[in-house]
């Protein structure tokens, strides 16, 4: 693995941030990074489009899908991990947090697929070489209506509870908005950024800065639109 250059799905949204060395620089000095990955190929892309309601929305909502898998990443190992309920506090998720929620999985092939293992292998390599992570993957898909808006971080502003948390674009389809916010663990605005070209993404150091994303409506209310994203966390296990 070359530091010198773009690595795998991580490649840099501005020039001179285009290595990993200045993704890990960004990270260490800023606690977050934004970057330009390669787009996701269609033939996972297209998961998306099979991703069922998410039934545990505390506000009522029907505006997310996904599904949910779990992975331990050791260096380049990466193992699959039984299927288990995805739990988080209600001092990091006040909406749906405080219960064990139980998600589709991911479909095998997507779990398997080599697009998806290089970006875990390739963010673990950034975090910190060699460790032992325990990962947590989500594909989400946002909808937006034209009377009802999607609301891709319902909880407002916060931090996921983890070390590292990776957000890629998987595509945007007639939704204008979706700018997420990133802050510091007192809310002041460090950055302002909205993925619009499959492939962007963000990095986050969770334990120093919080974030949230702003509703995505229809462009075109006439027909519907959405917002497909990976986000991917991972915490430390060594």
């Amino acid at each position: 693995m070359d530091d010198a250059s773009p690595v795998g799905t991580l490649a840099a949204e501005r020039p001179e941030t285009g290595s990993l060395v200045a993704l890990e620089n960004a990270l260490a000095r800023d606690g977050y990074a934004i970057a330009r990955g390669a787009p996701f190929p269609p033939d996972f892309a297209d998961f998306w489009n099979d991703l069922p309601l998410d039934t545990f929305m505390a506000d009522g909502g029907r505006y997310r899908r996904r599904r949910y898998a779990t992975f331990a990443l050791e260096g380049d190992t990466i193992t699959p991990r039984p299927a288990e309920p995805h739990y988080q506090s209600l001092s990091y998720n006040p909406l749906n947090g405080g219960i064990a929620r139980h998600f589709a999985p991911f479909a095998p092939e997507a779990a398997a697929h080599p697009c998806l293992l290089a970006l875990l292998r390739d963010a673990g390599a950034l975090f910190a070489p060699g460790a032992c992570w325990h990962v947590e993957a989500h594909q989400f898909r946002i909808m937006a209506g034209s009377e009802n808006a999607g609301l891709p971080t319902p909880e407002g502003l916060h931090r996921d509870g983890v070390d590292r948390v990776l957000v890629q674009l998987v595509a945007r389809r007639n939704v204008a908005s979706g700018i997420t916010r990133i802050t510091d663990l007192e809310g002041r605005t460090l950055d302002r950024t909205t993925l619009t070209v499959p492939g962007d993404l963000y990095l986050l150091d969770d334990r120093r800065v919080m974030h949230e994303v702003s509703p995505v409506r229809p462009e075109d209310p006439a027909w519907p639109g959405w917002r497909d994203v990976l986000v991917v966390t991972f915490r430390r296990r060594d």
